[in-house]
């Protein structure tokens, strides 16, 4: 079974009535077309259009030759049997076969001739008694939409949507032929943008000798293109919409064109190693401000970026708030920071994996967070040892008066401070908190308080898991100062992180 998603991109050549109601001229188009498609890297569909004349045509008009379609269609009739001819040179030639029916027991006859794809024309949009008979069949559908209201497209798509059926939308301008400032193209991008799920195509009646209209379709992302075609031979000619072998060929020309320059379709194209390498050149690398011994953790204010950069730099778009710089070797005072002497190490799937434990947390605690809340994330030793030592903090609102929710996982434990200006009361939201105060310890349930006054030395931990709502005075930048030197030296010790919530 074909899906329309096997075929992309899909050039669809439309005989319609061009057969002229000849077997043999029908047969020509095909062939001559096979060899037109057998030039370019693309996926060719080649269409009939049915109509069960002796009932699609009232009987009080079959011989109305003053009506131009009752003209049009009697005048190039064929037998089943010959469409099914036609239809068998199709799939010989390498074509995806595809037919329009114009009236239900067409459809009858699509399937036993066994078609590949059953096209709606845009006259047909809303033909709900055809629609409904399409639907019963188990072939893609690609629908054109000229001329329909907007409103009638939500519909049509919801009903084949609803019966799960796989189908695309095509672009289309009902003027024959349609001039330029007539085509519409900016179409495109409304199918796209109100149904952003659905395939979209662009079916043309535009002159055969306009081939700038394709490139823009191309560009506007349309991957089913259809045109009407023929063959001016064996006494027949071409009407001013239909595009001759050469013509398309030209057509398809431009659109191999506009897919080379538009490059690849619903994701990031990969960058060539000329223009990485171009673009390297033009970054600025990183040199020690200050002389690194091996080992060192390099802090973020301990380097600067200047040109130029040298081979296998280590440069300013290689830092973030997630990297972290260590010395491999001694670098002096002003020495470039290369990927030979520094281990730089990403951690931010380290901080993600963080923040998805907190959110757990807090929703198992039921804590209702405020939105747009910063996290703070204090990694006081560094992020690898982040579940021994470490907390992450909510502040809420931090004025004369402060508010903070503070999150312990389970076995994390916060190192001994002490603060000069704050004075803070925690009280226990969630779970169980050890906390020493100037060496006494005492443990919280849910529920409980605890204060700390200005230069008391605390401690506190959590073996279960916590959340402590922390209300102080005024919460100062300087004003928390560790026992351990190697915190307070510390400059890269807290992540913040504003959007974490969603």
């Amino acid at each position: 079974m074909i899906t329309l998603d096997s075929l992309e991109p899909l050039f669809i050549f439309e005989m319609a009535n061009n057969h002229m109601g000849s077997l043999e001229h029908g047969l020509t188009i095909i062939r001559e077309f096979s060899k037109v498609s057998g030039e370019f890297p693309f996926t060719f569909g080649f269409k009939l259009q049915y109509r069960q004349l002796d009932t699609f045509i009232h009987p009080d008009y079959k011989s109305r030759m003053d009506y131009k379609y009752v003209k049009r269609f009697s005048e190039t009739r064929l037998t089943p049997d010959q469409y099914k001819t036609i239809r068998d040179e199709m799939k010989a030639c390498g074509f995806v076969a595809i037919c329009t029916p114009f009236d239900e027991e067409s459809v009858d006859l699509i399937e036993e001739h066994d078609f590949d794809i059953i096209k709606v024309a845009s006259c047909s949009f809303t033909d709900w008694p055809l629609l409904e008979r399409i639907a019963r069949s188990d072939k893609p559908v690609i629908a054109s939409t000229a001329g329909v209201a907007i409103q009638d497209i939500d519909k049509v798509v919801s009903f084949l949507e609803h019966r799960k059926k796989d189908f695309a939308l095509m672009h289309c301008v009902a003027r024959y032929p349609t001039p330029a400032d007539g085509l519409q193209l900016n179409q495109i991008d409304l199918l796209h943008s109100r149904y952003p799920k659905i395939r979209v195509g662009y079916s043309t009646h535009e002159a055969p000798s306009e081939m700038d209209s394709v490139k823009v379709a191309v560009a506007k992302g349309a991957v089913i293109f259809e045109k009407h075609v023929g063959v001016a031979a064996n006494g027949f000619g071409l009407n001013d919409y239909s595009a001759g072998p050469e013509q398309a060929c030209g057509w398809l020309s431009s659109a191999k064109a506009a897919f080379a320059m538009c490059g690849v379709l619903g994701k990031r194209a990969e960058c060539s190693e000329q223009e990485l390498s171009s673009l390297r050149s033009l970054q600025r690398g990183l040199f020690a401000r200050r002389a690194c011994k091996k080992g060192d953790r390099i802090a973020h204010e301990a380097v600067f970026a200047a040109i130029p950069t040298l081979d296998g730099h280590v440069t300013a778009n290689d830092l973030s708030k997630y990297s972290e710089l260590f010395a491999t070797e001694d670098i002096e005072q002003n020495g470039p920071l290369l990927a030979s002497n520094t281990s730089l190490q990403n951690v931010r799937e380290d901080v993600y994996k963080i923040v998805q434990e907190v959110k757990g947390l807090l929703i198992k605690s039921g804590v209702t967070i405020p939105s747009r809340v910063e996290l703070e994330i204090s990694h006081h030793y560094g992020i690898d040892r982040f579940y021994e030592y470490g907390l992450t903090m909510l502040t809420v609102v931090n004025r004369m008066y402060c508010k903070k929710l503070i999150a312990l996982l389970p076995g994390q434990k916060h190192p001994t401070q002490y603060h000069k200006q704050k004075e803070e009361t925690f009280h226990v939201l969630y779970g169980e908190v050890d906390i020493e105060l100037d060496g006494v310890v005492k443990r919280l349930k849910t529920g409980e308080t605890a204060t700390v006054e200005r230069d008391v030395h605390h401690f506190f931990g959590s073996t279960t898991g916590a959340v402590i709502e922390e209300i102080s005075s005024t919460h100062f930048a300087n004003d928390s100062f560790y026992l351990d030197p190697s915190i307070m030296s510390n400059g890269n010790r807290k992540t913040l992180l504003t959007y974490w919530i969603d």
